[in-house]
């Protein structure tokens, strides 16, 4: 299983969390980076992965609201995509 680690220290905005998901989760080019199109490559069919979220308290500081939402996109992803297991690492 290919193991993600995610940090929330470089989710401080909008556009660096999507950049930096971009280069954590090798999106392709074509990435949206909007949580919509978060949402489609992490259920697209791939080889069983597991995200491990490191310092959630730090994004959700951060991103507020857009951190929640985030947070439902891991969730509701990982139900619908049985390859995907999302974590959240313990503070």
């Amino acid at each position: 299983m290919k193991t993600i680690a995610l940090d929330g220290l470089y989710m401080s905005t909008k556009e660096t969390t999507h950049s930096y998901l971009r280069w954590r989760l090798g999106a392709p080019d074509y990435y949206g980076c909007n949580l919509d199109a978060l949402h489609d490559i992490l259920t697209e069919p791939c080889e069983p992965t597991k995200l491990i979220l490191y310092r959630k308290s730090l994004m959700l500081q951060s991103l507020g609201d857009y951190g929640t939402a985030l947070l439902s996109v891991f969730h509701d992803s990982a139900d619908e995509n049985r390859n995907l297991i999302f974590v959240e690492a313990a503070e």
